[in-house]
């Protein structure tokens, strides 16, 4: 049987509010969420005017993003129109695919301390380095270290033996040598370093390429004990090592949503209130004297579920927004976290640029 395009003009438009609600929303009961997974058919409400198709003009009327707070080291905002999935794998690029430097090579001349050479250099190589990666290239394997591959860092402390206490050694006793490495290999009749630097660094960047952050403690020396070394930083992605993750966390939520499904007024209202740890619910005073409760800081939900367990299950429902999306972004490299989302967009698109390469 055919319908012929007059039939289907009419039919209503548009989908019922619980099937709306069912298609946009992830609804938090009290035990466990509902309605989680998404429906990606395209003529999945054909039937009721709802076009389901996913494109790219779609995308870009709907897509946006707002800026909701940045500093120095950290950046929420909201990504608008979008599914998880790429929500996902920008947390994922952030974590493990945005390059930074870190300490790789540590040679050790002298160590007294009480912290093995191992422990040592696994905390050196913890330390974020203030250089930006963007000035540097992957060091191979078959590569030989130079300026603009490798950054070189030379430690020399010593507590003095008669010293009536102990040597804190932090982070701000790494000296970066800008001309590359001092140490000389043992290679009979040569005087060859560890690195071929051609050109002073000084060149490269206009900032010393110091450590972030001058007050990470590394070791605690007793009288007469002492630490020389040199550490060779390199470029490197988090999926490598940890260390070289550029962000202390990227992470993100779903916008939250709180409806009342009816008005909660009088000793109950103040009962909701207080029940709340984030001060979702505030009170507001009427006319008559009565108080009502009202929501008034609904981002900062974190579904705890307090305000629907016991009698106030069936007059409040907790949603989620699900293609809304708060994005947190905690920088722990030289880079801001605007620069670091912008990295990881580029990424994204250039692994969107291989698929499509590779299928043609």
């Amino acid at each position: 049987m055919s319908w012929k395009s007059s039939e289907l003009d009419d039919l209503p438009k548009g989908l019922p509010e619980h099937l709306e609600i069912q298609r946009t929303r992830v609804i938090c009961k009290n035990d466990a969420p509902i309605h989680t997974e998404g429906i990606q058919y395209s003529g999945a409400y054909a039937s009721s005017g709802v076009d389901n198709t996913i494109s790219f003009e779609k995308f870009s009327k709907d897509f946006k993003i707002e800026v909701i707070r940045l500093t120095e080291d950290e950046m929420e905002f909201d990504m608008v129109g979008i599914d998880a999935s790429i929500a996902n794998a920008f947390r994922r690029i952030l974590i493990a695919e945005v390059p930074t430097m870190a300490i790789e090579k540590v040679f050790v001349v002298d160590n007294t301390s009480p912290i093995a050479d191992e422990s040592l250099a696994h905390r050196l190589g913890l330390i974020p380095i203030n250089a930006d990666p963007r000035l540097f290239e992957y060091l191979s394997e078959n590569d030989v270290p130079n300026e603009r591959n490798t950054i070189v860092y030379r430690m020399q402390v010593s507590c003095s033996k008669n010293s009536p206490q102990r040597l804190t050694v932090k982070s701000d006793k790494l000296e970066w040598l800008p001309e590359g490495s001092k140490l000389h290999e043992m290679v009979p009749g040569q005087q060859k370093t560890f690195t071929s630097f051609t050109n002073n660094q000084m060149e490269i960047t206009k900032t010393p390429l110091g450590v972030k952050h001058e007050d990470i403690t590394i070791a605690r020396l007793g009288p007469g004990q002492a630490i020389e070394l040199e550490a060779h930083a390199v470029k490197g992605i988090g999926k490598t090592h940890a260390k070289w993750s550029p962000v202390a966390t990227a992470w993100y939520r779903m916008l939250p949503e709180v409806i009342f499904r009816k008005e909660i007024k009088g000793e109950e209202a103040v009962e909701l209130v207080k029940k709340c740890p984030v001060k979702v619910f505030d009170i507001e005073d009427l006319a008559n004297g009565e108080k009502k409760a009202v929501v008034a800081r609904p981002r900062s939900c974190t579904l705890c579920r307090e305000c629907i367990r016991g009698n106030t299950e069936e007059e409040i429902e907790l949603r989620r927004v699900r293609d809304h999306f708060i994005f947190t972004i905690e920088s722990a490299s030289a880079l801001p976290p605007e620069a670091l989302f912008t990295e990881a967009v580029k990424i994204l698109e250039e692994k969107c640029d291989r698929v499509l390469s590779e299928l043609s």
